[in-house]
């Protein structure tokens, strides 16, 4: 349209008629002269305002879902910029390149069965509390730690919280005599309970007695109530020898941890539970047995084996004797 003096003068009467229509609207109330014309709008825009909103819910619903897991995403997202800070804090000098490792081992490990940690490095060993195989780590409360928490690290089950301070946190170490953790065989899914003996084998009691295990078999944490202290499929061990099964109501293996007790350095504790059991997945890939070489024997023929023997019975392969000489 134009700018010209017609056009303006239109413009004006039409914002006066909008005007004076609202006025009258609004004076109206329920029985606004308008209303009927509104109720023709809307079943004429209704079908288009359906078809956008169907367009845009599939929008509102991600962006609703994003929004209500927020707090989870939040909560993890943090881990992972306190577990970087961690890493930065070990630095990449040889002296601490292990550690580094460790800790890719653990996040590897974590991030395999959806656990979400809090690293930690271990400051003290000893009988803090009364336990014989405790270590003590340099978080506490402050960060968020409390009493019952899974430890692990890059290769398995560490223990479970047992004090909480302020700044530092006591671990009961799973091969402790006085700990106890529900376990849960790989594949066949048998359940026992495995206590440890120090620095000897775990000591697992199988509930089915008649259960089928060998050697070689693993082992992974069943999981606890509300997932303390223990979140399930966290890697516990190695079947190294079975007890012969006797008619009991239970069966003995034992069990080697997977984890290094004598050597712990940085470690993980757990305040993310998965949402969804692991099961075997935190598992590592098993090793391929190494084939034993064959031995081949080649045997080869002495070149003078077939030569004729003269009558002294001493051949010398030329047909000849001494006395002929």
């Amino acid at each position: 349209m134009r700018d010209t003096r017609e056009s303006r003068l239109l413009l004006v009467l039409l914002i006066a008629i909008a005007f004076a229509l609202i006025t009258v609207d609004i004076r109206g109330g329920e029985e606004s002269p308008v209303d009927g014309a509104r109720r023709v709008a809307a079943t004429v825009l209704g079908p288009v305002e359906n078809g956008v909103a169907s367009a845009v819910n599939p929008v509102g619903d991600a962006v609703g879902a994003v929004r209500d897991s927020g707090t989870r995403h939040d909560r993890i997202a943090a881990l992972q910029q306190e577990n970087t800070a961690l890493k930065q804090r070990l630095g990449s000098d040889d002296r601490n390149s292990s550690r580094v490792r460790q800790l890719d081992k653990m996040l590897a490990k974590a991030g395999a069965g959806q656990y979400g940690i809090k690293g930690a490095e271990v400051i003290a060993i000893g009988a803090a509390q009364g336990f014989s195989w405790t270590v003590t780590l340099d978080i506490g409360a402050n960060d968020g730690i409390q009493r019952d928490m899974t430890v692990l690290n890059g290769d398995g089950l560490v223990g479970r919280v047992t004090t909480v301070g302020p700044h530092t946190a006591t671990v009961l170490l799973a091969n402790d005599p006085d700990f106890t953790v529900g376990t849960r065989m790989e594949k066949s899914d048998e359940l026992g309970f495995a206590t440890g003996q120090g620095d000897r084998p775990l000591s697992v009691q199988l509930l089915n007695g008649k259960a089928k295990v060998k050697k070689g078999d693993r082992l992974v944490t069943f999981g606890s109530s509300k997932d303390r202290p223990f979140v399930p499929g966290v890697p516990v061990g190695e079947v190294v020898r079975v007890d012969p099964s006797g008619g009991d109501l239970t069966r003995t293996v034992y069990v080697r941890p997977f984890v290094g007790f004598t050597k712990l350095d940085i470690v993980g504790i757990v305040v993310e539970a998965p949402r969804e059991n692991p099961r075997d997945t935190v598992l590592p890939p098993k090793s391929k047995p190494v084939p034993t070489p064959t031995v081949t024997v080649t045997v080869t023929p002495s070149p003078n084996a077939n030569a004729p023997l003269n009558d002294g019975g001493t051949g010398t392969g030329n047909g000849r004797t001494d006395e002929q000489e």
